[in-house]
């Protein structure tokens, strides 16, 4: 039986992004591999998605993003977090913990 794909809820997004560049700085496809294998297939995240997302946390200073060879010797833009960044992701984990924990509660009644 094939996994089901899951569709991520609004603003999900920036989230796993900041998470996965939280320990090394990645270029996009490997953010989008990262998250795909971490989630067992059952996250995938597609240019259309990513490299708006990419943009988006880049012009609110969350990422920045500087050009380099790639491990296939091509040039990629890789991306970082900055520490606006890395309070943003403790922000929003403690946040969404907060969410899935009460949505739980909520589905979990009698």
């Amino acid at each position: 039986m094939a996994e089901e794909r899951i569709e991520l809820p609004q603003g999900t997004l920036d989230l796993l992004i900041l998470k996965a560049l939280a320990l090394e700085s990645l270029h996009g496809w490997a953010i989008s591999e990262r998250l795909q294998q971490i989630s067992r297939d059952a996250l995938q995240v597609q240019q259309g998605s990513l490299y708006p997302a990419l943009h988006r946390l880049e012009r609110r200073g969350w990422i920045k993003a500087r050009w380099a060879t790639s491990e296939n010797n091509r040039r990629a833009k890789y991306y970082e977090l900055t520490r606006l960044g890395r309070r943003q992701l403790e922000t929003e984990t403690e946040a969404w913990r907060k969410l899935a924990a009460a949505v739980g509660q909520v589905l979990d009644m009698a």
